[in-house]
Parts: C-alpha cells; sequence; structure tokens
C-alpha cells in the first residue's frame, strides 16, 4: 500500500521528471487518489516515512557534496565517475550528481507540501499527532530547502502541490527570500511543534533540539552571528553532552549517545542500509575480511595528505579519522600493508562489520553537540566575545588530548583555530565545502585543483534547464 501511495507523488510534479515530459503524465489508473490517502493518523505517518526514504537516498550522495569538492577529501585513485569530477572540478550539469539530488529534494518537498496541506483542517481528535507531524514535515522541507541553497543557489520556491502547468512557471528564488521565507520559519516553526525526546520506534525523528541546532547552523550561515549565538547557546541547556571518547561517536551499535542530536539513519535490510562502508574502504581483500565488509569497496573519499598533517601525534581523533597510512594493525597488532593497486588513505568513521554489500548501519550525522559548541564559538567571536568563546572551543580539545588554547587569542587566531578544529572535528562529516563557502574562502583554498570563481555553486541539472527552457524562469548558474 506504501507503495502504490507513493507513485503518485513521482508523476505529478515537474521536478521530478527525469529527462522528458513523458514521465509525467505517466499517472497510473490503478493508484488511490491523494485524498483517500490521508484520512487516518497512519495515513500521515506513512506519508512521513516517503518522505525520510527521499531524504535518506539522497544523503547517501551527501559527501560528494560537502567532503570531496574540498580540500580534506580527494579521489586518490582518479576514476570516470561523479566522484572525481566532483573533486577535479569538471562536473557538469549533466552528471547524474546534481540531477538526482535536484530530483530527491523536490520529491521530498512535493510530499511534505501535500502531507500540510491535508492535515491543515483537520482536527486533533482525527489525527492525534498532527501537531507533530506538521513540526517533522516543515523540519524537514527547511533542510531540504537548506541543502539546496547551499547546493545551487536560487532555487525554485514551492510551498504548495501544485499542477505541472504551473510548475513551469515557478521561477528561481532568490536565496534571502527562500532563508527568510521558508527555511528560518520552517525550523521555526518544527522548533514549537516538535518533542525533546521520544521513545520506541519514534527515537530517531527530529527533535526540538535538531530544529534548534539547525537553526543556528542557518543563521550563522547567513551571517546572523546575535540570532545564531542566542540560539546555540540554548542547546547547552539542554542536556547534551560530548562523549568522552570520540572514537565511539562511530560504534554504530549505539547510535544514540548523549552528543547526538540529528542523524539521517540506516538500519540494514531490504535496502535499508548506506553505502559509506564499502564506499570509504580501500579495495584490499585482507582489509575487507578484517572489518567484516562483504563485498567491493570503492576507494572513494580518500583523506588529503594536508588533512593528515595537521593532526597531533597524540590527539585521539587522528587514528579513526585519518586510518593508518597504507595499512591497517590486526589484532595481534601485526601491520598489514595494503595492495598498491588500491588508495593508501582512508576514513575508518564509517567502518562497521555488514552482512551484506551496500548494507551498512552506518549513519550520516546531520548536526552533534560538537558542531554546535563549535558553531556557538564561531558566533560568540564573531559579537566581539572572542575570550567567553575559546571555552567552548577547548572543550572540543580536551576531549581529543591535546592542549588547551589560551584565552588571551586574538579574535582572528581563535577564528583561525575554530576553522583548525572543525576540521580535525568534523572531516568527512559533510562540512568542509560549506564552511569553506560560507567564508568566502573555497576560491582561495581550492583554485589551484581546478577550481573556478563560479563554482561556489553546482550546475542546475541540464534535464530541468532544458525542460523548462526559459532563462528567464530557469536559467543555469552562471558559468556552467
Amino acid at each position: 500500500m506504501i507503495m502504490k501511495k507513493n507513485i503518485i507523488y513521482f508523476c505529478i510534479i515537474l521536478i521530478m521528471s527525469s529527462c522528458s515530459q513523458d514521465f509525467i503524465d505517466l499517472i497510473p489508473t490503478e493508484s488511490v487518489t491523494v485524498d483517500v490517502m490521508y484520512k487516518t493518523d497512519k495515513d500521515f505517518l506513512d506519508a512521513l516515512g516517503g518522505v525520510y526514504t527521499t531524504i535518506r537516498a539522497q544523503y547517501q550522495d551527501f559527501y560528494v557534496f560537502g567532503d570531496l569538492r574540498a580540500d580534506d577529501s580527494e579521489m586518490e585513485f582518479k576514476k570516470s565517475n561523479v566522484q572525481t569530477y566532483s573533486d577535479a572540478f569538471t562536473l557538469n550539469s549533466n552528471d547524474n550528481l546534481v540531477n538526482n539530488a535536484w530530483q530527491r529534494y523536490y520529491q521530498a518537498i512535493f510530499r511534505i507540501n501535500t502531507l500540510l496541506e491535508k492535515i491543515e483542517d483537520l482536527d486533533v481528535a482525527t489525527i492525534p499527532n498532527k501537531n507533530r507531524y506538521i513540526g517533522e514535515a516543515r523540519f524537514l522541507r527547511a533542510l531540504a530547502y537548506f541543502d539546496l541553497v547551499r547546493i545551487f543557489g536560487a532555487v525554485p520556491a514551492i510551498t504548495r502541490p501544485v499542477s505541472v502547468p504551473d510548475s513551469y512557471q515557478i521561477p528561481r528564488e532568490p536565496v534571502n527570500n527562500i532563508y527568510n521565507d521558508i527555511i528560518i520559519p520552517d525550523f521555526q516553526a518544527a522548533e514549537s511543534a516538535l518533542l525533546a525526546s521520544y521513545s520506541g520506534s519514534d527515537v530517531g525523528r527530529p527533535t526540538i533540539g535538531a530544529a534548534k541546532a539547525l537553526l543556528g547552523r542557518v543563521y550563522l550561515t547567513s551571517k546572523d552571528f546575535q540570532r545564531a549565538e542566542s540560539k546555540l547557546m540554548e542547546i547547552t541547556s539542554m542536556g547534551y553532552v560530548l562523549v568522552d571518547d570520540y572514537n565511539a561517536l562511530f560504534d554504530y551499535s549505539n547510535k544514540r549517545h548523549s552528543e547526538y542530536i540529528y542523524n539521517i539513519e540506516y538500519e540494514q535490510g531490504v535496502n535499508g542500509g548506506s553505502r559509506f562502508t564499502n564506499q570509504f574502504a580501500p579495495n584490499s581483500e585482507a582489509f575487507g575480511r578484517f572489518y567484516g565488509i562483504i563485498g567491493s569497496r570503492d576507494e572513494f573519499n580518500n583523506p588529503s595528505f594536508e588533512l593528515m598533517a595537521l593532526f597531533e601525534d597524540h590527539d585521539t581523533r587522528k587514528e579513526i579519522t585519518v586510518g593508518i597510512y597504507g595499512g591497517f594493525y590486526d589484532d595481534d597488532s601485526v601491520f598489514i600493508a595494503l595492495p598498491g593497486s588500491t588508495n593508501q588513505k582512508y576514513t575508518k568513521k564509517y567502518l562497521i562489520s555488514e552482512p551484506a554489500q551496500y548494507d551498512s548501519r552506518a549513519d550520516w550525522k546531520v548536526v552533534r553537540y560538537a558542531d554546535v559548541l563549535l558553531m556557538l564559538a564561531e558566533a560568540m567571536n564573531e559579537n566581539g566575545k572572542t575570550a567567553e568563546a575559546i571555552p567552548y572551543l577547548n572543550m572540543i580539545r580536551k576531549r581529543a588530548g591535546v592542549s588547551e588554547y589560551p584565552t588571551t587569542m586574538s579574535k582572528s587566531e581563535t577564528f583561525d583555530a575554530i576553522e583548525l578544529e572543525r576540521r580535525l572535528e568534523l572531516s568527512f562529516e559533510g562540512y568542509r565545502w560549506f564552511d569553506l563557502v560560507r567564508w568566502g574562502k573555497a576560491f582561495e583554498v581550492m583554485k589551484d585543483q581546478g577550481m573556478a570563481e563560479f563554482m561556489t555553486l553546482f550546475p542546475i541539472p541540464l534535464t530541468q534547464v532544458q525542460l523548462i527552457n526559459d532563462p528567464a524562469i530557469l536559467p543555469q548558474n552562471p558559468g556552467y
């Protein structure tokens, strides 16, 4: 039934088309209508499940945008794939990476808009979880639009179900308008409607803390440092605590620890697992046997030598973040060298035994408490509260087992320290590229790697540009 419900969504909205209008018109005559679908509390719960499925699919590729595009990650072995193209700044508008991202985000947005329209006039006696479902839907819509504007810039702003003809006329909306009219109000609404915690099968849904954390990130990205500081400070009194052992963050047998705020979660079985474990591991049979990795290792997302050199030897974050160059140690502390034909650099943040290929329990961390502390330190530093910001930065240093920063650092020195700690703490979690862009440093850092100045944004998918065929409505990003 859920599958039949979901078929409709693929066939209504313009943005969901892959390369021709014919696909839009193929609405299965046997499918139930939208009105029949939204009657009970469970109907809305199932509809949200469809949104989560789409978001999970998109976040399988998020590292290609957030990590490989920047300087801490690279493709050690160049191949004819989107990972290499993104890393080398040769990605074009016809590559599946950008087309899939566009389609998945707008598929999720269409489902959310339909849910919000259908639930609006229903009574809580009929839909007991009405307010929570609205909060979840608006949280996920804000997240989708936040990703869209960071990847593509101005995009069509769609906040209600639209017909195919109407969708042809919706132009790209300025980024500031999307922040002010959709992203910020949606996260604020989610903050008011979501719960502080969940139990049973609902554990893992977005919480008040998740909405506050991402709203703080939005404010920081839009350089509203006063509101960023205020919002992020609220989270420090909500009970979140850094885990003692940094390595425990990547033990997926305990996904929801004291530092957990919000993950894109994956579970093994029936296409529910993630691909990260296979994708980021060296293509070595011995490596696969030792870590329990089934099937191929794809050799993607390798640490750069520059990142590896930034870690102090006794930094507890080092080994799990950048692995051991050229091999690994087995249980008897014997060094096993990797074959020369595979990548010699790898991250261990997503290594976990899996029962089948591309079926890992490794999650994608959207936001965790360490990120909140680093964002808070950054906002406070920008607000002229440098001495007050440094203790939050030092909480991260202390956990890593390295010396703390002096509280006498200048504002510029503190900013440099925050940038360094974000690299050491958050590498391979999708942050670095978006940090460089929001700081205005992307071209300065990446120009020697093939980046042109216009490449702070990715290209609008060629299929969408051709489908609209009107540069007044959907122009391509400059330079592509």
